[in-house]
Order: structure tokens, then sequence, then C-alpha cells
């Protein structure tokens, strides 16, 4: 199977994830809206959720 560019661009390096749910997590813990319906209290636990199902405000410049 042939990998595009498309397909490349969209896989983040673990830093990258990590610092993305980082910055998501304090904006949820300073009050910013949640975008995923979930039972979870802690703002990690909210941001890992948004960027499983692709729903993290948040992208990477490369």
């Amino acid at each position: 199977m042939m990998t595009t560019m498309l397909d490349t661009m969209t896989e983040h390096t673990r830093y990258e994830r990590a610092r993305m749910i980082g910055a998501r997590s304090l904006q949820i813990a300073m009050g910013a809206p949640v975008f995923v319906d979930t039972d979870a209290q802690e703002p990690r636990d909210i941001a890992k959720k948004e960027l499983e199902e692709g729903k993290l405000p948040i992208t990477v410049k490369k």
C-alpha cells in the first residue's frame, strides 16, 4: 500500500502528541469548552479523548 503525503502529515510524534495534550489540558483546566462527550473529570483525559476522536483544536506546524 502506498503512503501519500497527506497520510504522513496527519501522523504526530509522541513529543507532538504530548505537547498538544498538555496545551489542551491547560486550556480545559482554565475553563475552555470541551468538544467531546465524556464522563472524565481530569483535563488530561478529556484532551486525550479529543485527540483520539480528531476534535482537538490544536495543529502542529512542521
